[in-house]
């Protein structure tokens, strides 16, 4: 199996939290928020898509975990677990990797929308001004209607 920790450095230049079978936690080395942690398949992808399922899931399920143990350690009032899958989709490093990122009640002024603020112009879907009413989710096109 290729060396899905070598696009972080490698496995000694890591802060581990966790690991299992097919995957290894460990703390974010630009962290946006306290506890801020990464769960990193141990196959080189760079898509989670690309894994058999059974290293997909047990990722996942590091990922359940870690958060246990971030709850515990920072005690956090929520997080925002997610992935960047792809350039288009900001992913910056090019082995797949799933954020945990502990929430703080007054960490941001207003953290209503959450993950939907990474395209800022259709976050406010509650509000109706809303540019959302407006865009062209059709799949098909790639935006050049």
């Amino acid at each position: 199996m290729s060396d899905g920790l070598a696009a972080f450095g490698g496995r000694a230049s890591l802060d581990l939290l966790a690991e299992n079978d097919w995957a290894v936690a460990f703390r974010d080395r630009y962290p946006v928020s306290p506890g801020h942690s990464l769960v990193v398949p141990k196959r080189a992808v760079q898509s989670l898509f690309e894994l058999p399922p059974e290293e997909f899931q047990s990722s996942w399920e590091l990922v359940a975990i870690v958060r246990s143990q971030l709850q515990e350690r920072y005690q956090p009032d929520a997080f925002n677990i997610g992935i960047n899958d792809g350039l288009a989709a900001g992913q910056t490093i090019t082995q797949a990797h799933i954020h945990l990122i502990p929430r703080y009640s007054g960490d941001r002024p207003d953290p209503r929308g959450g993950i939907r603020w990474v395209l800022p112009e259709q976050a406010a879907y509650w509000l109706p001004s809303s540019n959302t009413n407006k865009a062209d989710f059709n799949l098909n096109s790639k935006g050049d209607s």
